[in-house]
């Protein structure tokens, strides 16, 4: 291994710094209305999200000092834990039902979400486990196989409560940590085909899916129902135009747009800085990105750059998703936006992974 470096990946602080204040300031733009509406004080949500944004800060720290190669040790046991969680989540009367999802652990208004957790711990599961069996990835059974089925319950114990958004996340990044290790492409083409039978499956399995389609290709087929958001989402972003209506001066705040600070925040902040606002934002994007996979490429460690490939993989696949539902390329998931949209959660183990990964930035050539 490389000797470490002195400093992590200084664009990398800077792009996450960028990213993070961006998403603390858009916060309190968007939830301000409706936080005044339900709770009497318009600081309700930005004051939450401060807190995790501290908390993932201290973590992040941590993380980039705490060389990346203890981590492996720990891989199976953090992923028991987080399948564990999974399963405790389903219970009643344990798992917290938000959102007509029982997604959540905790009490009253603190809960943590176990399936965020579990992008993370399955990256570092694969990352070990394919650094350790790399000369078999080209074999089906005893290579692809092993990988695949666990990353499947994972996914299956994830669509039980269900959350098709995080679990397409977590299965976008762990597919990219198994191409990147070399798995064969007559497989993984294998693989697509079986991945959209499943997930034609599972639009007939539920229908409210099936509703999210047909809005998605035509959101004015049900401007009050199914189409609502998206077609909120686009008269949110039709309005900012170049530079945008200001910051806080949006209006699709005010009970119009569902969700403003969550899933369709990049939506609130189009309207109020614009499409310069919206492309700043997204070129941060792309540095962090660009600097992650950077690291990927250079690190010399198998484990290390799995690592820093899935790592980068959950915030990529993340970024794609949001913006492709805002913007009405892809149908409603419900996956926020990296960094930005409010959830203590996401945000804590989000900065969690991007320490570690500034940790490997110390290891790249």
């Amino acid at each position: 291994m490389a000797k470490a470096r002195s400093v992590p990946d200084v664009w990398m602080i800077a792009a996450t710094l960028g990213i993070l204040a961006i998403g603390v300031v858009m916060v309190y733009s968007a939830s301000a209305v409706a936080a005044f509406h339900d709770y009497g004080d318009a600081y309700y949500y930005v004051k939450r999200q401060l807190i995790f944004a501290v908390l993932g800060i201290v973590s992040m720290l941590f993380m980039m000092n705490v060389d990346y190669t203890f981590w492996r040790k720990w891989a199976v046991p953090l992923l028991l834990a987080c399948f564990g969680m999974l399963i405790i989540v389903l219970i009643p009367g344990l798992g917290v039902i938000r959102g007509g999802a029982r997604s959540w652990l905790g009490i009253g208004s603190f809960g943590i979400q176990p399936s965020e957790f579990m992008k993370l711990a399955m990256i570092l599961f694969l990352s070990k486990l394919l650094a350790e069996r790399q000369n078999q990835i080209t074999q089906f059974t005893r290579g692809l196989l092993p990988p695949l089925g666990i990353m499947g319950f994972a996914f299956a114990l994830i669509m039980l409560q269900p959350d098709l958004g995080t679990g397409a996340v977590m299965i976008g990044a762990s597919l990219l940590v198994i191409y990147v290790a070399g798995a064969r492409h007559a497989h993984l083409g294998g693989l697509a085909l079986v991945g959209i039978a499943g997930f034609v499956g599972l639009i007939a399995a539920a229908p409210y899916r099936l509703l999210r389609i047909t809005a998605f290709l035509d959101p004015w087929q049900d401007p009050l129902g199914a189409g609502y958001q998206s077609i909120q989402s686009l008269y949110a972003i039709g309005p900012g135009g170049l530079v945008g209506l200001g910051l806080g001066m949006s209006r699709q705040k005010y009970n119009y747009l569902p969700e403003p600070q969550t899933d369709f925040i990049f939506s609130i902040l189009a309207e109020e800085l614009g499409f310069i606002g919206g492309s700043l934002l997204i070129i941060l994007f792309l540095l962090l990105i660009w600097r992650g996979m950077r690291t990927a490429i250079t690190i010399s460690d198998p484990f290390g750059s799995f690592l820093a490939t899935g790592i980068v993989g959950i915030i990529a696949v993340q970024v794609l998703i949001n913006i492709g539902v805002v913007i009405g390329l892809l149908p409603v998931t419900g996956v926020t936006l990296p960094l930005v949209s409010y959830g203590g959660s996401s945000l804590t183990l989000l900065l969690t992974a991007l320490g570690l990964l500034l940790n490997l930035s110390r290891y790249s050539r």
